[in-house]
């Protein structure tokens, strides 16, 4: 018998470590060559680590989260035959399977601390037993300590039972604090609270590990946060008109397209918007002390998936109609969703908007996608009445709700961008009109 060690392989691009955020295996275990050891994730990348031998789990070399150089030992596996006691995996980039950040089919789960199993209490039925006057005084302490079997006798814990004491909130007088039948009268003649069944405090506590794609937007939110003064501008937007146009366009609309929402509208009124305030679509390098003002327009779509949030990006929508923007949306979303979108598709976008949909709340204060300078949320339409100066009459509303990096837009700019967005979207037509 021999001994195979695995080492984190190298995975390109200049990476020097990795974090592993899942385990396919543990000690003990038998596996086949080119079965799945683990997963390890990059700045870019998802990578599996297969293995080249069949043989026996002996060791595992971290644990999920931690971050591993790549060449540090992470399997050991007793392989039969005289096997080298260390190989190093070769693995490329190529060779391995990746995914993009954020896209894992099968997002990382936690791994919780279990807690220790409490015994339960029981409420007694009303025939029980009268308890005996207590003998000596017992003095009524705190609960013990979640997990802390008490010690008691199978007489005691029956009477316990019965009666509907928890014996975790009675104080034992016996050796080593074992709780006696005067320990239990002293209790009940106390007066002490019965939680009844069903309303039992909870003390147990799920210890949670944030690793990967959950990891990642905890750092991408705090840079954001940390580095960019944020100035939020929230108004509201009479919708009834485009809500209006949208329901006869999809009454109308041929069996290939998509059915539209408001999104491709508000998108192609941003494009608009930008082409007359080019700040808006922007990055901003403020290591470098550099605003790049991108000609064209790269609208991300903040996602939620059952991994977490993503964005995907809508390329170039100054090159797309109404219905095309409407398709690539759709597609996107699908496959952040399943998994499967590229990080060129995640990557790469000048400016965001982000929805909750029917969820959307009253306002929001948008997180800017960094290192953008420009985020527009929408929030959702409700039917409100509205004075026409003559009277009230319903009308659908909604709030945008966008947030700027202060530093590059000032307070002017960005009430002038949001209320060149509310006049398109209020009279739908003009986002249609060329020039």
């Amino acid at each position: 018998m021999g001994e195979h060690v695995i080492k984190l392989p190298d995975v390109g691009e200049g990476v020097a470590e990795a974090e592993l955020v899942e385990w396919h295996v543990k000690i003990g275990d038998l596996v086949r060559e080119d079965a799945v050891l683990a997963a390890v994730m990059t700045d870019k990348a998802t990578v599996e680590i297969p293995s080249p031998v069949d043989g026996e789990i002996l060791w595992l070399g971290a644990e999920i989260g931690d971050t591993v150089p790549v060449g540090s030992p992470i399997v050991r596996i007793k392989v039969a035959g005289g096997a080298p006691a260390e190989a190093e995996l070769a693995a490329t980039p190529a060779e391995a399977k990746t995914e993009v950040e954020g896209t894992v089919s099968e997002p990382p789960k936690p791994t919780p601390v279990p807690a220790k199993k409490a015994e339960p209490a029981t409420k007694a039925p009303a025939s029980s037993a009268a308890l005996r006057p207590a003998s000596r005084g017992a003095t009524i302490g705190l609960p013990r300590p979640e997990g802390e079997r008490p010690l008691a006798s199978p007489a005691v814990r029956l009477r316990a039972k019965e009666a509907g004491i928890d014996l975790r909130q009675v104080p034992g007088t016996g050796p080593t604090g074992r709780i006696t039948h005067d320990d239990l009268d002293g209790f009940a003649a106390r007066g002490a609270a019965v939680p009844a069944a069903g309303l039992q405090a909870k003390t147990e506590v799920e210890e949670i590990k944030v690793i990967g794609l959950r990891r990642r937007i905890a750092e991408k939110m705090a840079l954001a946060k940390s580095r960019i003064p944020h100035i939020t501008y929230v108004e509201e937007i009479d919708v009834t008109a485009l809500e209006e146009l949208r329901a006869k366009l999809n009454a109308s609309k041929k069996p290939d397209r998509p059915k539209l929402t408001l999104l491709p509208f508000l998108m192609r009124a941003l494009v608009k918007a930008v082409a007359e305030q080019p700040q808006l679509n922007a990055t901003y390098d403020d290591d470098a002390g550099v605003i790049h003002r991108h000609a064209g327009v790269h609208i991300g779509m903040a996602a939620q998936t059952p991994g977490g949030l993503v964005v995907p990006v809508v390329r170039h929508a100054e090159a797309r109609d109404l219905w095309d923007c409407a398709t690539e949306v759709n597609r996107l979303a699908d496959a952040a969703k399943a998994g499967t979108a590229t990080r060129e598709e995640l990557t790469g976008s000048t400016i965001t908007i982000t929805s909750l949909g029917a969820m959307g709340g009253v306002a929001t204060t948008p997180v800017i996608n960094y290192p953008e300078v420009a985020i527009v949320g929408v929030n959702k339409i409700m039917i409100r009445p509205m004075w026409d100066g003559t009277q009230f009459v319903p009308r659908k509303m909604m709030n945008l709700s966008s947030s700027f990096d202060h530093r590059v837009i000032d307070g002017w700019d960005a009430a002038v961008f949001v209320q060149r967005l509310k006049a398109l979207l209020e009279a739908p037509a003009m986002i249609f009109v060329e020039g």
